[in-house]
């Protein structure tokens, strides 16, 4: 398994962008994703990275739809 990258919420949504995913709202610092009736809340701080665990729950939350540690 590949170690994780460190990414910032800003490439994360990117990469959610091109998997498919459509900006649903934005609220503060958290982008709304969403891909048919499945939802996901990426947290944007500018260009801090996502710490791994954030990112780990992030990963585990979609894993049904397609993204992968090997996506990263």
């Amino acid at each position: 398994m590949p170690k994780l990258p460190v990414l910032s919420g800003i490439e994360l949504v990117k990469l959610a962008l091109k998997q498919g995913f459509v900006i649903k709202r934005q609220k503060g610092s958290h982008v709304i994703l969403s891909k048919g009736e499945k939802l996901t809340v990426i947290p944007v701080h500018g260009s801090k990275p996502i710490k791994k665990g954030l990112l780990l729950q992030i990963l585990k939350e979609r894993v049904a739809i397609g993204i992968t540690r090997d996506d990263l």
